[in-house]
């Protein structure tokens, strides 16, 4: 493999613009045009010796390896070296004996070898501005349940809003509409269970009636005790109904889930449980009426006593054959789940379950864009997701990304009234629908996946970038790109000596991926995996650095609001990854 397949794109057709050469074509022909046009790296530059030839001892092989390898011929190599234009350094290694062992340098690493190591500037960033954006963001919330839901007009007055303040700051802004599969939330959710009265109990078909006056009711309260589950159908299942609910475990494979044909199914969601992609498809296929999960697993003790909180989880519906429109689908608690079992399951209380939700159509999300053009069309994107869960604030997830991309572009918008346009053109985005599945990202690369190909020199992405102040384990920044998984680590080494407080309350821990070991969990995905529709030549995948936080407990719950926010901790992934694009786009 020659060095310039190791290169992308736009990388190849730099260096071809810089030679004079065409840039058109496939990336196997790129590599064939370079690799016939510039000599193989490594080559040894006879030229910058011809001085020391002419001045050589004209006798004795020792006399002369001693005279190339004097300290005044090595300290005069290296200077015409030095002064050589960067694009030849670029193309062509050197040799250097003696001095260097007869190691060889290439391309890149000999540039850094003479340019030594590089002086990293850090950008600014005001916390206190990113709370202001993140507490604006959330006041725009669901009156009800707080949050911002894919498709809703909470979550399109927040992209109108991102957009807004692009403006403001003086970056050229766009937004664009995509229609995507979406669950609409027509009303709230209704679980209740009835202990039926003496009436209920004589004549069962008038159980927890009007008639049963001395039956018992338990109503669960939306969002504490139980939630929906991304995709649920409508359900509507009443006391009248006398409807089983059947305990199938953990839900696996192995349950008898045909028992719960035309029944409600309870599973205990334990580390064994599989994907709720997976269970939703077993009901479906086994003509489940409903099916509740119960927490057994996350955030136990954490948010509250001797309980496990209810949280949102999403369905990969790509891989639902038929989609079922009645099959409701909730969490509940683990409190709540032990309450079915034993009052339900075990006794003779019956089951009220109620979901209003239309899951078979579409909806349309958002993407909000800032521009700062730069000299080149090379493209840095850097995006958050502004939508969140559709019963809660989402304060950590992601409203403490979007705010972050917000403070960044105010950064860079004062940057370039400073310093004028940078090198590459940087897109500050924020996505819509990827709670749901990726799709405002995932639409976004659709729609540009040429210009991407093409010119795609890194892309950001800020998902919980937050860190608890008491569940501290600091940031983990990570990425696919070698060479700036390097600049990070260079860059978060200043980071510790300018800002010594922040790195000691937060510790940084930096990762080089491989390309396939990217996950495929946030808005990075789609840039790292789709900017390549057509590899019959060798996949080219789009390189992402990514910072993941720590300490948030109430993921997905109705617990995720500015209580617990730490706008401080925003500074460790704004400051390291605005300086990285800063050094990209005006200090390389």
């Amino acid at each position: 493999m020659s060095d310039w397949e190791l290169m992308t794109v736009a990388e190849l057709k730099r260096e071809l613009a810089e030679l004079g050469l065409p840039v058109s074509g496939k990336k196997s022909e790129l590599v064939q045009r370079l690799c016939e046009a510039v000599p193989p790296t490594g080559i040894i530059l006879e030229a910058e010796v011809v001085d020391e030839k002419e001045n050589a001892p004209k006798n004795g092989l020792f006399k002369k390896i001693l005279y190339y390898n004097s300290p005044e011929n090595v300290r005069n190599r290296i200077r015409r070296i030095k002064e050589m234009p960067i694009p030849v350094l670029a193309v062509a290694g050197i040799m250097l004996l003696g001095t260097m062992g007869g190691a060889v340098l290439y391309g890149d690493d000999f540039i850094d070898w003479i340019q030594g190591e590089p002086d990293y500037e850090l950008i600014d960033f005001e916390p206190s501005s990113a709370r202001g954006y993140a507490q604006s963001i959330i006041n725009m919330g669901h009156p009800e349940w707080e949050g911002r839901m894919s498709g809703t007009v909470e979550e399109h007055n927040t992209a109108e809003f991102i957009k807004a303040n692009f403006t403001s700051m003086g970056i050229p802004s766009t937004i664009e509409d995509f229609e995507v599969p979406m669950f609409v939330i027509d009303n709230e959710p209704e679980l209740t269970i009835c202990n039926p009265g003496d009436v209920g109990q004589t004549f069962p078909a008038l159980a927890c009636g009007a008639s049963d006056i001395n039956a018992e009711f338990i109503e669960f309260n939306h969002r504490t005790d139980f939630v929906l589950q991304g995709y649920s159908g409508s359900a509507f299942i009443r006391f009248v109904d006398d409807i089983d609910l059947i305990d199938l475990g953990n839900g696996n494979e192995s349950a008898d889930w045909a028992s719960a044909a035309s029944s409600v199914a309870l599973i205990h969601m334990t580390n064994e449980t599989e994907s709720n992609t997976a269970l939703f498809t077993r009901a479906s296929e086994n003509d489940v009426s409903g099916l509740i999960l119960v927490n057994e697993r996350q955030n136990c003790d954490e948010l509250v006593s001797g309980d496990c909180v209810p949280y949102f989880k999403s369905v990969d519906i790509s891989s639902v054959t038929n989609i079922p429109v009645d099959l409701g689908f909730i969490m509940v608690s683990k409190s709540v789940g032990q309450t079915l079992v034993e009052q339900v399951i075990n006794q003779d209380a019956r089951l009220q379950f109620f979901t209003y939700v239309e899951n078979s159509g579409e909806a349309t999300v958002k993407v909000p864009c800032g521009i700062i053009e730069g000299k080149t069309d090379s493209l840095i994107v850097i995006g958050a997701h502004h939508d969140t869960v559709y019963m809660g604030q989402g304060a950590v997830d992601d409203t403490s990304g979007t705010a972050t991309v917000l403070e960044m572009a105010r950064q860079f918008g004062l940057i370039e009234n400073e310093l004028g346009k940078p090198e590459h053109t940087i897109y500050f985005c924020t996505w819509g629908g990827e709670e749901e599945g990726l799709y405002g990202s995932t639409h976004w690369v659709d729609k540009h996946r040429n210009n991407l190909f093409e010119n795609l020199r890194l892309y950001v992405n800020l998902d919980m970038n937050h860190v608890d102040a008491e569940r501290n384990s600091g940031v983990t920044l990570f990425g696919n790109s070698a060479k700036d998984v390097e600049h990070i680590q260079g860059i978060s080494s200043k980071f510790k000596k300018q800002h010594p407080e922040l790195a000691d309350k937060y510790s940084i821990n930096v990762r080089k991926m491989g390309d396939t070991e990217m996950p495929y969990n946030s808005d990075h995905a789609p840039f790292v995996y789709n900017i390549d529709e057509d590899d019959s030549d060798g996949k080219t995948y789009g390189k992402a650095v990514v910072c993941y936080g720590s300490g948030s407990s109430e993921y997905h719950t109705y617990l995720d609001n500015m209580d617990r926010f730490n706008e401080e901790s925003l500074a460790v992934s704004g400051i390291i990854y605005g300086s990285l694009v800063y050094y990209l786009s005006y200090g390389e």
